[in-house]
């Protein structure tokens, strides 16, 4: 059985910056755990990342505005989140305000976020047969970075000691290697050779990986070749599937689109994933104007999941793959967060002692979409932004470009974005 897969690995190099003292989590760490106990800490730290996620699609949708668009909000605020805790003073601001973290201003409190997070995580899906959705972070650092000894005891899981100074190309490797195993074989060779030196200090690491099947299957026998309108004067055939189901649609007058859930098979509803596709009308610079409508809100996502009537829908939708490397210091960098790449700024919480500064970030991500498993859809109806309810069934064809993304409604996070404009 051939099942949807979709797979992200993110990982950042580090290299020497100015050294500046200062404390590690907190002042005293111990005393402000028991603040840390919050059961609304984790919904906040996600909620900080669905507002970070839209403002990240808005980004890369800039640098690349005619390409087609896959990425992990969730991989990249991950690695983001365990800089956020070496940071200090100035730096810590930056990404405590760039990752929508200003709920609180106690690190603790973020790291118990964190932590139940990703306990939470493995719980959810370590025993469900039909949803898999894994992500681990890692920090590599050198094997004579004196790591601070609170980083080590709350981050234990997630450090790990290579000898980049002696062995710069094996531990390269060696990460490429642990990337590999993490994606189940989906990213290799994540870093080029070079990308590692003597010089390395630390590597921050995200992989995420993520399988799963359609609720309403499409019969692979019903896949025909459809024209793909990429725009007016440019068309091209795509394999087409097709289902007709019972769906969660609406249509939505503040995005001008409309909705389609498709929800991905649990029996477990802690572990309740769907893909979410947003379809503008199809007329010249609807897309531009549904991803302008869509990150201009902070608010919009949570509004619309669940807005939907169940009814059924005839749907159609590409077949697809897309695999994309994203330079993310770009991205960032136009995201108002490029400081935490110059040499001024300041991450002595990993070290007092040693000079740890990053210069590199980059995503690799991949989706492959068929009839067993994730769709992104696209329509050609006209708009009829009616109250009433029209009659079944409603038509849902993806013959034009179209958003979509993967939604976790556990923690309310996007696991996945992207934006499809063309067959590759």
């Amino acid at each position: 059985m051939k099942w949807f897969t979709s797979v992200f690995a993110l990982l950042l190099a580090a290299m020497a910056a100015p050294n500046v003292a200062g404390q590690c989590l907190a002042e005293n760490d111990n005393i402000q755990h028991t603040k840390a106990d919050n059961p609304l800490s984790r919904n906040r730290l996600y909620k900080g990342e669905s507002i970070f996620t839209l403002k990240l699609l808005e980004a890369i949708n800039a640098a690349t505005p005619t390409e087609n668009i896959f990425f992990s909000p969730y991989s990249l605020y991950h690695v983001l989140l365990l800089m956020y805790f070496g940071a200090k003073s100035d730096t810590e601001k930056l990404l405590r305000t760039g990752l929508e973290l200003h709920w609180t201003e106690e690190k603790p409190v973020i790291w118990q976020a964190y932590n139940i997070g990703k306990k939470s995580l493995s719980t959810r899906f370590s025993n469900n047969k039909d949803i898999q959705f894994t992500s681990i972070d890692k920090l590599f650092f050198g094997k004579h970075i004196p790591v601070e000894e609170c980083m080590e005891d709350k981050f234990f899981e997630e450090i790990e000691k290579l000898d980049f100074e002696n062995e710069p190309e094996a531990q390269r490797v060696y990460i490429n290697n642990w990337v590999e195993n993490a994606t189940h074989g989906e990213i290799k060779d994540l870093l080029i050779p070079g990308s590692i030196t003597r010089n390395t200090k630390l590597a921050i690491a995200n992989a995420a990986y993520f399988k799963g099947t359609w609720q309403n299957k499409f019969k692979p026998e019903d896949t025909k070749k459809d024209i793909f309108y990429i725009s007016n004067e440019r068309q091209e055939f795509v394999d087409m599937m097709h289902v007709e189901g019972t769906f969660s649609h609406t249509a939505n007058e503040k995005l001008a689109c409309h909705i389609l859930e498709l929800p991905y098979n649990s029996e477990d509803e802690d572990a309740r994933v769907s893909m979410f596709v947003f379809l503008p009308p199809a007329e010249p610079n609807a897309l531009d104007k549904l991803l302008a409508r869509l990150t201009s809100s902070t608010d919009i996502l949570s509004e619309v999941v669940g807005e939907g009537i169940t009814r059924r829908v005839d749907v159609k939708l590409p077949k697809f793959n897309i695999e994309k490397t994203v330079d993310m210091k770009t991205v960032l960098d136009r995201m108002g967060m490029g400081k935490i790449f110059e040499n001024s700024a300041n991450f002595s919480g990993f070290s007092k002692k040693e000079q740890i500064g990053f210069d590199e970030i980059q995503q690799k991500s991949k989706i492959t979409v068929n009839e067993e498993g994730s769709v992104a859809a696209s329509s050609t109806i006209a708009f009829s932004f009616r109250s009433s309810r029209p009659v079944d069934p409603a038509i849902f064809h993806c013959n034009h470009p179209f958003v979509f993304i993967i939604y976790d409604y556990s923690t309310q996070a996007v696991l996945f974005n992207g934006v499809y404009r063309q067959p590759e």
